[in-house]
């Protein structure tokens, strides 16, 4: 079960690498006069590894929102490039984005890749003089494994007060697709993620709780637009209905959109859910 596992999210991966990314450089050669791609900045180093992103800058004097494009590939392979064509689409919107890079299981397990997602929010907001961010206004977007995490970072943040650096975590506004929301219903003596988990949920519960986005869930947490393909069995869709029923219930904004005879690789490609994604973001970045 988890060799096949492995073996899916690498194929996805790899599709993704090569379509999204190609759309991405035809998107930015294009419009080259309005995006600006600086490439591999370092944003956090952890155990001796260089953490970078790219960004994707805006023309204009800003200051600009922000948004984290957080890749997926089940928290074991995928590049900051494989949601370029996302990240360049912000910028045309007047948007700064930052595609990341994170440190990858089975080498690093869980809460490695969050706590680098922390990371660049904080590189963010450090920098917002720099690349003409507003540290107010941030938001984040992943696929997958990298919805996972967008999510964790809208239901876990951080103010600067709580903070231990001070600076601050939180964003205001997330989007995932194909998000994994629950991992505390998987059968104890399941391992298909224990190269992330550490191993079953008999024997790591606290992990799996804790790597759960319902299991943070609570009235202060920021929005989240959902987006999921309705026939996908590789990241079943009830996790991310369920957390979308749960926002709308304590008050929070949601929106969640299923996706009709759509897996998970397809999904990713929905035009309609994609722009249904940047305009929520927009209309919580562009609040004043």
């Amino acid at each position: 079960m988890t060799t096949c596992l492995l073996a899916l999210f690498r194929i996805a991966d790899r599709i993704a690498h090569l379509c999204i990314g190609a759309l991405a450089l035809a998107c930015v050669v294009a419009h080259g006069k309005k995006v600006e791609v600086k490439r591999n900045l370092v944003y956090a180093t952890k155990d001796n590894l260089d953490l970078k992103l790219d960004a994707y800058l805006p023309a204009g004097k800003g200051p600009f929102p922000s948004v984290v494009v957080i890749h997926g590939g089940g928290w074991m392979s995928g590049s900051k490039r494989q949601l370029g064509r996302w990240a360049a689409e912000l910028a045309k919107k007047q948007i700064n984005a930052f595609a990341i890079s994170y440190r990858l299981a089975p080498k690093f397990k869980h809460p490695a890749q969050l706590e680098d997602c922390r990371d660049a929010v904080r590189w963010i907001r450090k920098k917002s003089g720099e690349f003409n961010t507003d540290p107010s206004r941030i938001g984040a977007l992943g696929y997958s494994a990298g919805a996972h995490l967008a999510c964790m970072l809208a239901v876990t943040g951080m103010d600067a007060k709580d903070d231990p650096e001070g600076i601050g975590t939180d964003v205001l506004v997330a989007v995932g697709g194909g998000s994994p929301c629950e991992f505390r219903n998987i059968p104890a003596d399941n391992k298909t993620l224990a190269y992330w988990l550490g191993g079953a949920r008999k024997d790591f519960p606290e992990a799996y709780h804790h790597a759960s986005p319902l299991a943070h869930l609570d009235r202060e947490d920021s929005p989240i637009l959902f987006f999921h393909g309705e026939t996908d069995f590789l990241v079943r869709i009830d996790g991310a209905r369920t957390m979308h029923a749960k926002m709308r219930k304590l008050g929070i904004e949601s929106e969640f959109h299923p996706i009709k005879e759509a897996g998970h690789f397809k999904a990713i490609f929905n035009a309609k859910a994609l722009g249904a994604s940047f305009d929520f973001l927009e209309r919580h970045l562009r609040k004043k």
